[in-house]
Order: structure tokens, then sequence, then C-alpha cells
């Protein structure tokens, strides 16, 4: 079983290579059960934000062989891949800034993604 941390890095990575914007990783694990991790990204448009969410659900599964648990939102600006202990929120920025999931978990560690994303 991957670590839910290379998941959660080699999740963000995948992301910055489609061209996502502001990358996020947020350490969960000490602030709710429902996750170890949220990776958090902006498409720039609504086919963006299926083209990041469909290269995940491959990229993941040819790297580590792992298949989300459960897929939401392909029609809407919030599309939500569970991969049980990885949470990938990929939203459209008007989306991203109404929900503000960095604000509401504030208390929760940002995991250093800096080796893994090119730009931010």
């Amino acid at each position: 079983m991957t670590d839910s941390k290379v998941l959660a890095k080699e999740i963000a990575k995948v992301l910055d290579e489609k061209k996502g914007s502001d990358v996020v990783a947020v350490k969960t694990e000490e602030v709710t059960i429902v996750s170890d991790y949220f990776v958090i990204v902006t498409g720039n448009s609504s086919t963006h934000t299926r083209s990041l969410a469909d290269e995940v659900e491959y990229e993941i599964n040819k790297r580590l062989n792992i298949k989300p648990e459960h897929i939401e939102g392909r029609a809407t600006g919030w599309i939500l891949l569970d991969y049980g202990t990885v949470l990938v929120h990929i939203f459209d920025k008007e989306s991203r800034d109404y929900y503000n999931l960095e604000r509401l978990w504030t208390d929760a560690e940002r995991l250093d993604l800096s080796d893994v994303i090119t730009e931010n």
C-alpha cells in the first residue's frame, strides 16, 4: 500500500505537469477523520478541470496502480477524487474562491511540495 504522503505528492506532481494552478496539499489527518491529505488545485476552465481530473485518475493508476474510490462533480466547478487517505479537490477559479478550503483548514499543516511543483 502506498503511503498517503507519497500519494499526495504524486497527485500534486501530475496536477502541476498538466498546468493546474496554485497546487496546495494540506495535511488533514490531525484535524479530521475524513482523510490524511487534501490536494487542492485550480483549473482555468471547465474543460481544464475535467482534464485535470482525468489525468490524475489515469496517471495515478499507471504510476502507482491506485484508482479513486469515488469521483464526484464532473459536471460542476468542483470535482472531487476520493483516494481514501487523499482527497483531491479540483476547482474552477470561482468555486475555489467561494469554498476557500484553505481557510477552512487553517489549523492543518501544509505539505511542502517544492520538490514536485515546478511553479506555483
